[in-house]
């Protein structure tokens, strides 16, 4: 049905502007009822879009400031691979003190999941030590060497407790006022170790070995560093260069190029089990909201 589906919502249910490029979802500012929401629309199972839409619910009974769905006339959370959320207001951490309280969102947030069920489809990092495929992830698709390098970190998180991490927490899906931090584009959201979601600019949830930063090159203070990267301000995250793509860190997908070296002896402690992208580089999948929209509702 595509977005003809926005009709359930009611007749003066409308699109307004696509928001920055998407590949997962098709995602676009809305006006539903006279007020400004975001609607994505994707090829998601229902069974994996039930499981996102009452994680949202459940948070946001529980205080947490996040994309809730609206249902649509007749009550359904979503229809037809089409979910219409709340605009959340808000811009990115731009201090230490903001990635302070983003760290105590999360870890929230993971507080409140413990004991939560797998998303349909979806892989742990523990369960890949034994499985190769969940959704989109494929390590068939890496050298072998990779996959072992990959594995033999992940072996580390075994026993851990796990609970839904959200998978993707970089500055464009977190939301700060002064009176809140917001998570949005829980399009990554799963059940895995905390620990994945607390690689955070300025080691700001406090790890005792800040994964995101290699133990042989240690980053100046309030900066990242990565190979092929120049240095970026603590509230950005680096980028890969395309000749240079060795590491995998906690908040960059694993990506697939044939003349790549997976891994090094510096490689991250923890590396989260993502998307197997092209070798151009992530883009923006297109989440819940990835510009800043006009206040109006």
């Amino acid at each position: 049905m595509g977005w003809d589906a926005l009709k359930l919502w009611g007749d003066d249910a409308t699109r307004v502007e696509r928001l920055s490029g998407g590949v997962a979802n098709d995602v676009w500012s809305l006006r539903v009822g006279g007020g400004l929401a975001v609607g994505r629309l994707g090829s998601r199972s229902d069974a994996d879009l039930g499981w996102e839409a009452g994680l949202l619910q459940h948070l946001d009974r529980n205080g947490m400031t996040v994309p809730v769905p609206i249902p649509t006339l007749d009550g359904r959370p979503f229809a037809d691979g089409l979910m219409v959320m709340t605009y959340v207001e808000g811009g990115p951490p731009a201090s230490e003190s903001d990635w302070r309280r983003v760290a105590e969102t999360l870890q929230q947030l993971h507080r409140l999941t413990r004991a939560w069920p797998q998303r349909p489809g979806w892989r742990s990092s523990t369960d890949l030590l034994h499985a190769s495929t969940g959704t989109r992830i494929d390590l068939t698709a890496m050298p072998p060497e990779g996959v072992a390098r990959c594995r033999a970190a992940w072996a580390r998180l075994v026993g851990r407790e796990q609970c839904v991490v959200h998978g993707d927490p970089n500055p464009r899906n977190i939301r700060v006022t002064a009176a809140r931090v917001a998570l949005i584009d829980w399009d990554e959201s799963h059940v895995d170790v905390p620990d994945l979601d607390l690689a955070l600019p300025d080691n700001a949830a406090g790890l005792e070995t800040p994964p995101m930063t290699s133990p042989r090159r240690r980053p100046p203070p309030g900066r990242l560093r990565s190979a092929g990267t120049t240095s970026t301000p603590s509230g950005d995250w680096p980028r890969f260069g395309p000749s240079d793509r060795r590491h995998a860190t906690a908040h960059r997908p694993l990506e697939r190029r044939s003349t790549t070296r997976w891994a090094s002896a510096s490689m991250p402690i923890l590396l989260r089990p993502r998307t197997m992208l092209p070798s151009r580089g992530r883009q923006d999948r297109g989440g819940d909201q990835r510009t800043a929209l006009p206040t109006s509702g």
